[in-house]
């Protein structure tokens, strides 16, 4: 079981995250998000940010279907994302494992390339081995 805090854990250790100031959570690598809080939007109510809920970047529209299709108790959709490659997924329902993986991939994809093949590298851009 992940929650809000796990998010920002995992998020914050990958290179070039930066948190924008928000009433959940929101993470951007080179200037592109890849995991916030769900903003819910109820007809006739105001927006209501859910910690308990991340909207992560998942790539392509198909991947956002097989994940809302395939697990449907874990991820889901809603017509404000229809055509967008983002995907809800619940954090009661999540352990921290698949987290990080969803996270971790989120960034791959948002990330510039540079980043990305530091972190394949797994050094810190000088040719020193992280820690």
């Amino acid at each position: 079981m992940a929650d809000a805090d796990d998010v920002r854990r995992l998020a914050l250790a990958l290179p070039g995250v930066e948190e924008i100031a928000s009433s959940g959570f929101d993470f951007r690598v080179g200037g592109h998000g890849f995991v916030w809080s769900y903003p819910e939007r109820v007809p006739g109510q105001r927006r209501v940010i859910r910690t308990d809920v991340a909207v992560l970047y998942v790539g392509d529209e198909a991947e956002k279907q097989a994940l809302a299709l395939g697990e449907p108790d874990l991820f889901f959709t809603t017509p404000a994302y229809d055509g967008s490659p983002l995907v809800m997924v619940r954090l009661e329902r999540v352990d921290t494992d698949r987290l990080d993986e969803l996270v971790t991939d989120a960034w791959r994809m948002r990330a510039p390339s540079d980043l990305v093949a530091e972190a394949d590298l797994g050094t810190d851009g000088t040719g020193q081995q992280n820690a």
